[in-house]
């Protein structure tokens, strides 16, 4: 697998384009506008009213930022109206909804997560069991009663020196925190976030990447000097696009692949077609013959077609980050063997997506449910554009 990341302005916006074998795979922007309360800050907060009917407390974080605490999360002490403590932004605002926080702190790093409230080990499951026994082991010195770690898949190919770094500076980093958390004032900020194009140099799959092509000199500026401090072994890989004649997004057809990933209507090489309809509460998929010419009630061909939609589902689901409950409502099979094989098939295809993708089951109906872990809202609304419009 050849990797390379792309990071360009366009239409006011900073985006992170990740290519994989030629193919644009991600696409995430970073609009400053909305991104004033980032995913993974840490803030003094105060609790301003506590909701017992739904277990939940309100927190404000800022001036008139009021933020969802679920009080049933683990190792959560009882609070009360008035207190103040350490807070971290575990949800971004979607829509009306405010963001949620947590005081389980956690600390990000290219190969590891320093994780508060929980005293395990945790491996990456695609990290083989040789491999996953090898950092466990190495992790355990690390650890105490009030953190623990996850090692990401990005550990795979690193040197257990390098993991056992990263964890000595979080744990420096997060008693750092608690250290001077006492003496700041309530709704001060401990620890910002970096802007999303800078997390994205951290959290892309490692494995393959040889290239992070920057068109813009202030932000090739900015991630240099990210590079050299956090990820000196990576800095090599940084090239400055200077092709005024040609911009990046010109180049591998971005303004293309965006204006694709808004459309309803997604067209496969079978004549086929997916319809993708994100709503509240979930999104929906639902596979149509469209210009297949075939017989009727041909469970072999509708089986083919299916496979081709399944393929290309789990690309639409990580191209426009969909996230939550998402159904599937592939053509409906009467072969058991073809339905198990389908599942199989499409549990691999999401299998490749770095963000925790799994097929939960099938109704009776056919319709196929899977959940994405929500990590970044989805594209469509990063866009603030109409559907079918860039």
């Amino acid at each position: 697998m050849k990797r390379k990341l792309i990071i360009t302005s366009f239409d006011n916006k900073i985006l992170t384009t990740n290519i994989e074998n030629g193919e644009v795979v991600e696409i995430h922007v970073d609009d400053s506008e909305i991104s004033t309360y980032r995913l993974g800050s840490v803030y003094i907060g105060k609790v301003k009213k506590i909701v017992p009917s739904i277990h939940a407390a309100f927190i404000e974080i800022g001036k008139g930022m009021e933020c969802y605490y679920d009080m049933n999360e683990r190792g959560g002490a009882p609070i009360r109206s008035g207190d103040e403590f350490m807070v971290q932004i575990s949800k971004e605002a979607v829509k009306t909804k405010q963001p949620a926080v947590t005081r389980n702190i956690s600390l990000t790093g290219k190969y590891c997560v320093l994780t508060a409230g929980d005293s395990r080990i945790g491996i990456s499951n695609k990290i083989c069991a040789e491999k996953s026994d090898e950092l466990k082991k190495a992790m355990q010195p690390y650890k105490t009663r009030e953190y623990g770690f996850i090692v990401r898949t990005n550990a795979k190919n690193c040197e257990v020196k390098e993991l056992i770094n990263e964890a000595v500076r979080l744990r420096k980093e997060y008693e750092h925190l608690t250290s001077i958390a006492g003496s700041r004032v309530c709704l001060s900020c401990l620890k910002e976030s970096p802007a999303p194009y800078i997390s994205d140099l951290r959290n892309i799959y490692q494995d393959g990447l040889d290239e992070i092509i920057v068109e813009d000199k202030y932000l090739y500026g900015q991630i240099k000097e990210y590079l050299e401090s956090e990820q000196p072994e990576d800095a090599k890989k940084l090239r400055l696009y200077e092709d005024k004649l040609l911009p990046l997004h010109k180049l591998y057809s971005i303004e293309t692949k965006l204006s694709d990933a808004l459309r309803e209507k997604v067209w496969m090489k079978s004549g086929a077609y997916l319809v993708i309809q994100p709503t509240e509460a979930l999104t929906v998929i639902d596979v149509n013959t469209g210009k297949y010419i075939g017989k009727k009630r041909d469970d072999a061909a509708y089986f083919k077609i299916n496979l081709e939609a399944a393929k290309e589902a789990a690309k639409q689901i990580r191209l426009r980050n969909l996230s939550g409950i998402i159904l599937v409502d592939f053509i409906n099979l009467d072969s058991k063997d073809n339905i198990n094989r389908l599942l199989e098939a499409f549990k691999g295809y999401l299998a490749s997506d770095p963000i925790q993708t799994l097929l939960i089951d099938i109704t009776k109906l056919q319709l196929v449910e899977v959940t994405r872990k929500k990590v970044r809202k989805p594209l469509h609304e990063m866009l603030h554009t109409k559907k079918g419009e860039c």
